[in-house]
């Protein structure tokens, strides 16, 4: 089981690396998932995604995608976009997958940071918990 702190990690890089995890056959679980960022300019992201749950945008809301509002469910619906989840080793990958918001008591303490993950000297970005606030979730 692999365990990777999410706390001020990039989401895309975040994702790349733990669907590659996920690919090799191990068992992921991300803890502080509403601390990961999206880096960019804040404005362009809220606008992004509130565009994506917008029923102009969707069509028919029954038959569309759907935009969690939670940041767990969020991050995780961002990686589910690395994986081949058209395919069984994709499916098989993606059951594999946990992602918590906060750290829970059983894997607290363990927790890896991925390289080349984190914000470094990012001066424009929004975190996770910021997007979804936006978007509707109430804590």
């Amino acid at each position: 089981m692999v365990v990777i702190n999410a706390e001020n990690a990039r989401v895309g890089r975040l994702a790349t690396h733990v669907a590659k995890e996920l690919l090799k056959g191990n068992e992921v679980h991300v803890v502080n998932a509403e601390k990961a960022v999206i880096s960019g300019n804040p404005k362009d992201i809220h606008a992004k995604y509130l565009e994506r749950r917008s029923y102009q945008y969707k069509g028919d809301p029954d038959k569309s995608p759907k935009w969690p509002k939670t940041p767990n469910l969020f991050v995780r619906r961002l990686i589910r976009g690395m994986l081949p989840r058209k395919k069984a080793k994709g499916r098989a990958a993606y059951k594999r997958l946990r992602v918590y918001s906060g750290a829970p008591e059983s894997v607290k303490g363990e927790a890896i940071v991925v390289k080349g993950a984190d914000k470094g000297a990012l001066n424009k970005y929004v975190s996770v918990r910021e997007l979804c606030r936006l978007l509707g979730h109430q804590e």
